[in-house]
């Protein structure tokens, strides 16, 4: 069963500096039909202006991981970590027992554009963790590559929760097959770029849920990238 989920029908939250597209219930935005999907609690598109940016602020159980489209996002925590995330670039904190960590726009006039995922973990209480790296680009090339999981699979960054979440870059004509095991579900997250997934048309920020299905059949229309979050 294939259930999509249209950009414009997510929610909204636009305050000058940040525009943002909320997949699930996110601050103000409310909406039971769409409060997660399985695991998967966020998925937030976000825009920062330049110099914008999020000030230090708590949060704790839960892996949390940032994908930079564009721009430059400049990141501190209360583990110690400062950094700068660039495009192509993955960071995840697992913020456990509890992290303060403040997020801004590196640049004063060029936007920066990135995936903010929220993923329930599989256990409270534990010690928070930071990890940053890139998938390299042939490796995403017209196939998946592994950005996320809970072994760490290869190279990928290691989250506390029995997801494997993949990355892809499309071209048009490029096809991608991906197997789904038996009782478990996918959600399938375009960034940028056109897609067709089993003959069906998705074009960025569209995305679809899917269960009950052994095969998810994608071909590139426009370039872009996807995001394929693989869930227990």
């Amino acid at each position: 069963m294939f259930t999509i989920r249209k950009a414009d029908d997510r929610g909204r939250t636009d305050i000058g500096w940040l525009k943002s597209r909320h997949s699930f219930s996110f601050g103000n935005y409310s909406e039971p039909k769409h409060h997660n999907y399985r695991l998967l609690r966020v998925i937030n598109d976000d825009v920062i202006g330049g110099g914008g940016g999020f000030d230090p602020h708590p949060h704790r159980d839960m892996e949390i991981i940032t994908y930079v489209l564009s721009g430059e996002l400049r990141h501190q925590d209360s583990m110690g970590n400062g950094s700068v995330i660039r495009p192509g670039e993955w960071q995840k904190m697992s913020a456990g027992t509890g992290v303060v960590h403040s997020e801004f726009n590196d640049s004063v006039d060029v936007p920066v554009h990135l995936f903010q995922i929220w993923i329930v973990p599989d256990q409270k209480g534990i010690e928070p963790e930071y990890a940053q790296q890139s998938v390299p680009a042939d490796k995403k090339l017209g196939q998946w590559a592994v950005a996320a999981s809970n072994d760490g699979r290869d190279g990928s960054i290691s989250v506390h929760q029995d997801v494997i979440l993949s990355v892809a870059t499309v071209r048009p004509g490029d096809a991608l097959k991906y197997e789904l095991k038996a009782g478990r579900g996918a959600w399938l997250q375009v960034a940028t770029g056109t897609i067709t997934v089993n003959e069906t048309r998705l074009e960025a920020g569209d995305a679809m849920a899917i269960e009950n299905e052994s095969w998810i059949d994608v071909t590139g229309v426009a370039v872009g990238e996807i995001l394929l979050f693989d869930l227990a």
